[in-house]
């Protein structure tokens, strides 16, 4: 799901970045937001960092005592993406195993649906493995699935997440 947030944020501007004028202040603190925003990828609360959307406020900034940087508080508003648990989303298969498939779903790259998830489907080996049912219904690479979200995993270390997905219910499965 798309979420709309408002982030705090801290942009340190070097010293050796500063105009004497001050006129390119602001557009150095945009460059700076926008830079470490993409670097930051994720955070356990809000998903995925998408997009800024708008920016809201700079705050007065403070020099730091040891480098003689600027810290500058700042206010926007963004975009992230998040599964939530229950939500029903699509994903294409970019890897096919012999105990489920791996989906990927707007950013996140982790999705895996196991073959207990997926009722009515059997494994066909081969040099393109498949899932397929009794109706000749496939699953194989780069077919797009709309799937239920089981559960998801916060990876710290990686900055990213993990799902559990099932194609049991309603309308669920290889979308046409």
């Amino acid at each position: 799901m798309f979420l709309k947030v408002q982030l705090p944020w801290n942009v340190i501007i070097p010293a050796d970045s500063l105009d004497a004028k001050g006129f390119m202040l602001q557009k150095a603190i945009v460059v700076r937001l926008l830079d470490e925003f993409a670097r930051k990828k994720a955070s356990k609360d809000l998903g995925y960092f998408m997009a800024v959307a708008t920016l809201e406020s700079i705050g007065k900034g403070r020099v730091r005592q040891n480098t003689g940087d600027v810290l500058f508080p700042v206010v926007f508003s963004g975009i992230t993406f998040k599964m939530f648990r229950g939500e029903i989303l699509e994903g294409v298969v970019h890897k096919v195993l012999k105990h489920g498939v791996f989906l990927k779903c707007r950013p996140i790259q982790n999705i895996y649906l196991s073959h207990v998830k997926m009722p009515d489907y059997h494994y066909v080996p081969g040099e393109n493995p498949i899932f397929m049912n009794d109706k000749h219904s496939k699953i194989e690479k780069d077919v797009v699935i709309r799937f239920i979200v089981i559960g998801t995993k916060w990876m710290e270390a990686e900055r990213e997440f993990q799902a559990l997905v099932s194609l049991e219910g309603d309308y669920l499965g290889p979308v046409s």
